[in-house]
């Protein structure tokens, strides 16, 4: 069976990027070593997940960085989470609240810009 093993976000500063997804986000260090001059591979995984979060920008792909990212997080209580991240200095550009499909959504972004959809479907 195929599954997804990680997902990639680009960041511009692998240090600061890896501060805000282990210790804001709370995500768990699962690699991080040397992979090429000046950079490293540093895979994360986010509380109870199978699939990796790779914090890694492939040289000449430096205009991926900031934006919307094609990567959605769920959790049980979205209102809970935004809470707990606020007040951790997660930056909200939209709080968290019901959505038009039924279910509760936030969005937060990291230090890069890097812009993220936190929800949990009506159905869950």
């Amino acid at each position: 069976m195929i599954r997804v093993r990680f997902v990639s976000i680009p960041v511009s500063d692998q240090d600061r990027a890896l501060d805000f997804y282990a210790n804001k986000l709370g995500f768990e260090v699962v690699t991080d070593q040397p992979f090429g001059p000046g950079q490293r591979w540093i895979e994360l995984r986010p509380p109870g997940a199978e699939t990796l979060v790779v914090l890694f920008t492939p040289p000449g792909m430096e205009n991926r960085i900031g934006g919307f990212q094609n990567v959605a997080f769920t959790c049980d209580d979205v209102e809970a989470a935004y809470r707990e991240l606020s007040a951790r200095g997660v930056e909200f550009v939209q709080p968290a609240r019901r959505a038009p499909w039924g279910g509760v959504e936030a969005i937060f972004k990291d230090p890069d810009g890097n812009t993220f959809v936190l929800a949990k479907p009506a159905n869950n």
